[in-house]
């Protein structure tokens, strides 16, 4: 496989993969928040911080794996992994390995690069702008 070929056929492809896996993964923190799957001695009060966070999880997440409205929603997930960031795990140091923020980043940049790049082919919103 030449380069050529990765970059126009593949990139596109493994977009939507990372966009559907980190998505499941972000998903199962919402499920876990809301739901009690799996099962975790979690379970926020309604409508407390924890709770808003794992509704925007589950809502959001479901979101991003069929890809629909990918930009807005990346961005508002984005936003609430820097805040949950900065409220959750940097006040108990600066070194994200340590405080338990390193996912946080990650996931934050992640939604960030989707608002720019988009779903990728497979999603509702290529399928949409397709029949449009």
């Amino acid at each position: 496989m030449d380069t050529r070929t990765m970059e126009t056929e593949w990139a596109p492809r493994m977009l939507s993969i990372l966009r559907i896996v980190s998505a499941l993964i972000f998903f199962a923190h919402g499920t876990q928040k809301i739901l009690g799957f799996p099962a975790s001695d979690m379970n926020p009060p309604a409508l407390s911080l924890s709770w808003t966070a794992g509704m925007l999880e589950l809502v959001g997440g479901a979101l991003l794996i069929i890809g629909l409205f990918t930009r807005p929603v990346a961005f508002v997930l984005s936003g609430l992994m820097a805040f949950a960031y900065w409220i959750a795990h940097a006040p108990q140091g600066p070194f994200p390995a340590l405080n338990g923020g390193d996912a946080a980043i990650l996931y934050c940049f992640v939604f960030l690069y989707f608002v720019f790049a988009g779903p990728g082919p497979w999603s509702v919103d290529a399928m949409r702008r397709d029949t449009a």
